[in-house]
């Protein structure tokens, strides 16, 4: 492969890296997805450093499986810790959206043609008409991004003056779990010690978009949002339909626990100058298997929650009050309708009752406890249950509650709430004096680069979607890790995260992306001109100003 990458301009290394990358399939959990893992480590050992250093590329084989991260580790001549870490995800989503042209999702050539008569998106064709644009699936995210940490580390490894040292990190499942960058977090921890490094920083180059029409900036973030999945185990009191009133339906419950959470904006963070998030519904069904005229025992339901400044406590509280209150007002609407039904019927009143009881996993733990009841043992005989079933890990999660319900004599109805994976603690520069030190110089490289690229740069504090720079620092303490832990059920098992070494490596995470539009989309396509000829040399600018500056 160095044999072609030398004859190449940096464009045509580029647009070479990224074609031939998109042409390998890595949907995330494949066998592509290790084989394209492996590509890049071939790839990289053809480079003349590596041959010289063999022992400076590596791969890392993941806890869980066959998956790999790779390691690449160029080292100054003048033996110093200072080092940059680029790193991005092999992974992709599948080609399910692609429909009937799913032959062409990994061939940008023949997407590019498709679309130059494509109809059907004005914008669409005319970025095809344009050539200045590459489909494919992945070409935006994120193996554009790859070919361009190829191309530097390639640029590093034949430098005879270098500041500091280069680690790449090309790493597995971003899209689903995490594996990949969790994993590494051990890896990162092991080199700094052996090798004695001083991680200045990470950057990331996963995509950008433009905000809104005619949006022409290029966002670079000091970091990265995060993200909690808060669950609800809603128990109803099941009741035949006929005497529904006897009983109570637990979807009502769901039904306004969502309306009053999905997409609701007042309880998005207000960061000014930051895309934020509403929370949104990703899943919500009740317990049936089959038809009966019996109403539900249960709902499972949970949302996809961005976080940024608050901690996974203060949304705890906020949602167990919001649950309280949903709860509130189905008591209140079931006992108005009972008596309208019981008024309209010439029917004689009933003694019945609709309160539920609302929780968090960890105060209904608790309360098991004090019962003498063993919750640990229930939790630990799910996971081994399920261990075998190569199970969703949400839905284990829910099975853990539902058998906490089951061991409690009292079945009364009740709401449970509690944390699901993934998590991703967000993570951001910080106020120190290092952190704004930091941000300074990324500032004042994107002022002067403005001027040389042309271009116009905003400095933000989070990458507003997901990203494996939230893995790379911890700045919660004590009391979140046990807030966390203790609201998540078999957390050690289904999401395994070392938030004690994150806080330990503390590096700070930049995003420095590859821009185009329409990720995980079928029109998914990135922007050559700057992707190819501006991001690259932005990003050495960067790297060699963070390693000029930093004193040891």
């Amino acid at each position: 492969m160095y044999n072609q990458l030398e004859k190449l301009s940096l464009h045509e290394q580029l647009e070479y890296l990224t074609k031939e990358l998109v042409k390998r399939q890595s949907y995330s959990g494949t066998k592509g997805e290790i084989e394209k893992t492996e590509f890049l480590y071939e790839i990289i050992k053809t480079f003349p450093y590596f041959r010289i250093n063999p022992q400076n590329i590596w791969l890392q084989k993941l806890e869980e499986g066959q998956r790999l991260n790779v390691f690449a580790l160029v080292e100054a001549k003048k033996k110093t810790p200072k080092t940059i870490i680029f790193h991005a995800h092999v992974d992709t989503v599948g080609i399910e959206d692609y429909g009937q042209i799913k032959e062409l999702a990994h061939d940008p050539d023949a997407l590019a043609a498709y679309f130059a008569q494509y109809e059907g998106d004005r914008e669409v064709q005319q970025d095809a008409v344009s050539k200045k644009w590459m489909f494919g699936r992945g070409a935006l995210d994120m193996q554009s991004g790859i070919s361009i940490h190829l191309a530097n580390l390639l640029h590093y490894s034949n430098q005879e003056e270098l500041d500091g040292n280069i680690l790449v990190l090309f790493n597995a499942d971003e899209e689903n779990q995490h594996i990949g960058i969790r994993s590494a977090l051990s890896e990162l921890l092991h080199l700094r010690t052996k090798r004695m490094l001083k991680y200045i920083a990470a950057i990331n180059n996963d995509f950008i978009s433009p905000l809104y029409k005619g949006d022409n900036t290029k966002y670079i973030y000091c970091g990265g949002a995060g993200k909690l999945l808060p669950s609800f185990s809603i128990f109803g009191r099941e009741a035949h339909a006929g005497e529904s009133f006897a009983g109570l339906d637990p979807t009502l419950i769901a039904s306004e626990i969502n309306c009053r959470i999905n997409q609701n904006f007042s309880l998005a963070e207000s960061l000014s100058e930051e895309l934020v998030l509403p929370p949104s519904c990703l899943y919500m069904k009740e317990n049936k298997t089959s038809y009966n005229v019996q109403t539900p025992l249960n709902v499972r339901m949970y949302f996809n929650y961005f976080i940024y400044q608050s901690t996974p406590g203060e949304i705890l509280e906020k949602l167990k009050k919001i649950a309280i209150q949903a709860c509130r007002q189905i008591e209140i609407e079931m006992s108005r309708n009972y008596t309208a039904y019981q008024k309209t019927n010439r029917m004689p009143a009933h003694s019945l009752e609709w309160k539920t009881e609302v929780l968090t996993l960890a105060e209904y733990i608790d309360k098991l406890k004090k019962k003498n009841l063993n919750p640990e043992e229930i939790i630990q005989s799910v996971l081994n249950k399920n261990q075998k079933k190569d199970q969703d890990s949400r839905i284990t999660a829910f099975e853990i509650v539902e058998a906490l319900q089951i061991l409690d004599p009292e079945k009364k109805p009740r709401v449970v709430l509690f944390y699901a994976p993934p998590y991703l603690p967000s993570n951001t520069l910080q106020s120190d004096p290092a952190s704004l030190k930091l941000k300074n110089i990324i500032a004042e490289t994107l002022k002067k680069s403005e001027t040389q690229f042309k271009e116009s740069f905003s400095l933000r504090s989070y990458f507003p979607y997901l990203c494996d720079g939230s893995f790379l620092a911890f700045h919660g303490d004590e009391t979140e890790m046990k807030t966390v832990k203790n609201n998540f059920p078999g957390m050690d098992t289904l999401f395994p995260i070392a938030l004690d070494i994150m806080k330990e490596l503390n590096i700070p995470a930049f995003n420095i992306g590859v821009y185009g539009k329409d990720g995980h989309k079928w029109t998914e396509r990135v922007y050559k001109p700057y992707s190819f000829n501006v991001l690259p040399l932005l990003i050495r600018e960067i790297t060699n100003k963070l390693l000029a500056d930093d004193k040891e």
